[in-house]
């Protein structure tokens, strides 16, 4: 047998588990110690006591135990030992490439019952920072201890600092392009000059003996900005199908908040409303801890709040996080959203704001906004800057959307 058929038959083995070792190696996989070497022994090991429910010894101790239900684990399983639950998460870290860490973490959550063990801040320390676990932690912040709140501050933290970095640069030139690069100064300055513009208004003075562009006229960006200059409101939905995009929109507002030229407005709702502006605004972390996942959803109460933050609707950017299934007056929600954008507010609705693929939502209330011009499509965080740049520069926002719909799905 090839290399390559006895990689794909060790695959098969950690795909399918124990059981099915005795068929694959009558398939020809046999080797000396079995298809797995030492180091896929420990990711078995690792996989089974999370996903074998075939139980060799039929004790049922899973990773956590605790609040683990009817499935019955193999011995490898950790029980209630927290030692034990820190180093499988430990080794898992060490032997998963990162996205496969996360996926792993959050099956532990919800297949063994990990919720109360995770408060403990030894076993904090060796989780894997991501969003599925701040929406855990985010989902159960109440019955966090005393004990353990530090550390899970401080995991948010981290998440919060990653995505800061992903996004904050090109948010701020998204937003400075959109709104400084459109006037021109007589004030000459070397940071702000505009190459482009001097070229193509000088290319008739092209010397062709010299090779050299003579200008008879410089431009120049004018750099300073105006404070307030667009009003944004983040409306986000808070309901427990939101959470990914709730942590992305949250942060997202923070960024708009830190910016003079932007009033920034950022509002969460289930069947009740909260400002969180304050909040955005001195530090996300604080912010997020405000957020309460999960609920039912009443946009229509969301949007009455916001409206009276719209002093200018052709100045205004209003931003729906939301997968549209809504508690509340659905007939008026439309209502108020087609009145908005008639009233010139650049208004759209982000079915989901994360990497997760196509989101769940109402379609028949997404086809009618659609038609009221407020496009409604799911967003990777990364294509945000370019949404949001479109929008202060009044482009039309559907074929903006399309496009970021089409480039995604291929």
């Amino acid at each position: 047998m090839s290399e390559i058929e006895r990689e794909k038959l060790k695959r098969w083995r950690l795909i399918l588990g124990a059981a099915a070792e005795e068929k694959l190696e009558a398939m020809g996989g046999s080797a000396p110690g079995g298809l797995l070497d030492p180091e896929d022994a420990l990711r078995d090991e690792a996989l089974a006591a999370i996903y074998d429910e075939t139980g060799k010894d039929g004790s049922g101790s899973g990773v956590g135990g605790a609040g683990g239900g009817s499935s019955a684990a193999r011995s490898a399983g950790l029980g209630k030992s927290a030692p034990r639950l820190a180093k499988w998460l430990g080794d898992v870290r060490s032997l998963f490439p990162s996205d496969i860490v996360s996926v792993i973490q959050s099956d532990a959550i919800e297949r063994k019952g990990l919720n109360q063990l995770l408060f403990e801040p030894e076993l904090l320390s060796k989780v894997k920072p991501d969003i599925q676990m701040v929406a855990t932690l985010l989902a159960l912040k109440g019955q966090i201890p005393e004990k353990g709140k530090e550390a899970a501050r401080q995991l948010v933290r981290t998440v919060v600092e990653d995505i800061m970095r992903r996004l904050e640069q090109e948010m701020r030139r998204a937003v400075t392009g959109a709104l400084n690069r459109r006037r021109h100064s007589p004030l000459p300055s070397a940071s702000g000059l505009d190459w482009k513009t001097t070229i193509r208004k000088n290319l008739k003075n092209y010397d062709r003996e010299r090779g050299l562009l003579i200008p008879d006229r410089v431009f120049f960006y004018d750099r300073a900005r105006k404070s307030k200059e667009w009003t944004v409101i983040l409306d986000i939905d808070q309901s427990g199908s939101m959470a990914g995009s709730v942590i992305y929109a949250s942060i997202v507002g923070s960024i708009f908040a830190s910016m003079p030229a932007l009033d920034t407005r950022v509002v969460v709702f289930d069947t009740e409303v909260v400002d969180l502006t304050e909040q955005c605004a001195e530090d996300p972390v604080d912010m997020l801890f405000g957020v309460q996942l999960g609920g039912g959803t009443d946009i229509n109460k969301s949007l009455a709040y916001c409206e009276p933050f719209i002093r200018e609707p052709k100045k205004t950017l209003f931003i729906l996080v939301s997968d549209l299934y809504e508690g509340g007056n659905q007939a008026e929600m439309i209502r108020r959203l087609g009145e908005m954008r008639q009233a010139g507010v650049q208004a759209i609705c982000l079915l989901a704001l994360s990497d997760d693929g196509v989101p769940s939502y109402d379609e028949g209330i997404a086809k009618r906004l659609a038609k009221l011009g407020i496009p409604c499509f799911g967003c990777s965080p990364d294509r945000l800057p370019e949404l949001i740049e479109g929008a202060l520069k009044g482009m039309d926002l559907a074929v903006l959307a399309d496009r970021i719909k089409a480039e995604r799905k291929g």
